[in-house]
């Protein structure tokens, strides 16, 4: 049995690793970061709005499968919990940098 709901999320690609002295040279590859981040974002934004369609759908009676629903909101309740993990491990990661003695 296949849910057809779990292919809204895309799957995570790898970041195309770069040697440090190229990676340190030009801005390539922070763009490539920032691109990935800005995608995620905007995947995590596309799931959580289906899912507020699809709820203000079962509140006025008009959705025939409850049960998309239920799978929406959990693809946006865990997409939201791993953005926060993403973002707590970005802020200690800069916080650890911040105490680092040059």
């Amino acid at each position: 049995m296949s849910i057809p709901a779990l292919g809204a999320i895309a799957p995570i690609l790898p970041i195309a690793t770069q040697p440090l002295g190229a990676a340190a040279a030009g801005s390539a590859s922070g763009s490539g970061f920032a691109s990935q981040l800005a995608s995620g974002l905007n995947n995590l934004q596309a799931v959580q709005g289906k899912a507020d369609d699809l709820g203000v759908q079962a509140a006025s009676g008009t959705l025939t499968d409850p049960s998309q629903y239920t799978i929406a909101a959990t693809e946006a309740s865990l997409a939201t919990e791993l953005t926060v993990a993403v973002r707590n491990k970005a802020l200690d990661a800069f916080n650890e940098i911040l105490r680092m003695q040059v």
